[in-house]
């Protein structure tokens, strides 16, 4: 008897260990860093979150905005003349000099792949016209065309000003949004390039240890890095393998070390543990009284285990991993179908008026034909 009781509570363990191995992975990554999420690049679901909400100082990841933000209101062939406020910028640079002339889109790998705040103010100044102006029209671009909720910039390189915040989940949001762009994706993703201006000829490295290889994780695929004393250490970046893409962003962590290590821990969690599935068009999903059906052929992310597809009341499909929704879609409703009811003809009061008068008529005719036979039958 006691051995058939071990045997259960063993079998019991063992699937309890299943179920939850996903949930204890999840906590257990320890992120050190104060803000943190892993997306799925491609449809948004939220795989791993910290503090995805909280406005913190980007530091350079805000170039990750203006280079997206140049290439969709630029011309990547435009050629540029630097300015004396581009030349004076502090910080990383890319040892721009007064008057020179560079194309634009040598300006976006500078600032992407070396970090140049000098780049960046330059291409601010050649889209808007000042470092001003730019950062009204890129603060309604990112809110119009991307859909941040909690960001605003002052300047397009990430200099410290108390002003200049944004979140983990907006960052992703943008990231996401300008990988779409095959631009910005091969820059974003270079490790490096030679560069040779009028004052500085040299190799430009990625300063991103991960995309550079000099941490060695699997499918690695673009970086920016950012720090500024009180941002302190940021980080972005992409990775995929045959089952999904992803986009990590920390922020705020004490050491780059720190930033790596989380950085790590994220897209490796993600690209073991995820992957897609196809829900085919007019796929019909039933809540209570009403039905729902998908337009078109959707895909969502999925534990490599399974996981919970959920309608709401209100028709939205919910992709749940653990008790948390990493995934929302709104559905179509299905009109129940119209029982149609032929209608008689109603007659106006005029065409009515009409057939009693022809009814009455008839009558008078058949009354006069049967009194006239009568007649004629007496006389016989």
């Amino acid at each position: 008897m006691s051995r058939f009781v071990s045997i259960i509570m063993l079998l019991f363990l063992v699937l309890s260990s299943q179920t939850n191995s996903y949930a204890a992975e999840n906590q257990s990554l320890d992120i050190k860093s104060e803000a943190a999420v892993l997306v799925d690049s491609e449809t948004g679901a939220i795989l791993y979150n910290k503090n995805s909400d909280e406005k913190l100082y980007p530091a350079s990841l805000t170039k990750i905005a203006t280079a997206i933000y140049a290439l969709e209101n630029g011309n990547i062939d435009d050629v540029v003349t630097i300015s004396p406020r581009a030349v004076k910028e502090e910080g990383t640079r890319v040892f721009l000099v007064e008057g020179e002339r560079v194309p634009l889109k040598k300006l976006i790998q500078g600032m992407l792949i070396n970090s140049g705040n000098d780049a960046a103010v330059a291409i601010a100044e050649h889209i808007d016209g000042s470092v001003e102006e730019f950062a009204v029209n890129i603060n309604k671009y990112l809110t119009e065309e991307v859909g941040v909720s909690n960001t605003n910039f002052t300047n397009p390189n990430g200099l410290f000003n108390e002003n200049h915040y944004t979140t983990a989940k907006d960052l992703a949001l943008i990231t996401n949004y300008a990988k779409k762009n095959p631009v910005f994706t091969e820059i974003f993703g270079t490790k490096e390039l030679p560069w040779s201006g009028e004052s500085w000829k040299t190799t430009l490295l990625t300063h991103h240890r991960l995309l550079k290889g000099e941490i060695p994780v699997e499918g690695i695929t673009g970086g920016k890095t950012g720090f500024v004393d009180e941002s302190k250490h940021t980080l972005a970046t992409t990775a995929e393998n045959d089952n999904i893409k992803l986009t990590a962003i920390v922020l705020k962590g004490d050491r780059s070390k720190d930033t790596y290590q989380d950085t790590e821990k994220l897209i490796e969690y993600g690209l073991k543990n995820f992957q897609h599935r196809v829900i085919k068009q007019n796929e019909l999903f039933k809540m209570k009284e009403k039905e729902y059906y998908t337009k078109s052929d959707i895909v969502v992310t999925e534990h490599i285990n399974g996981s919970k597809v959920r309608v709401t009341e209100k028709g939205v499909l919910e992709v749940v991993n653990d008790g948390d929704v990493i995934q929302s879609i709104q559905l179509e409703v299905k009109e129940p179908k119209q029982v149609k009811v032929k209608k008689e003809k109603l007659l106006t009061s005029e065409e009515s008026s009409v057939n009693i008068i022809y009814g009455i008529i008839v009558i008078a005719f058949a009354g006069l034909f049967l009194g006239v036979r009568k007649r004629l039958v007496k006389r016989q």
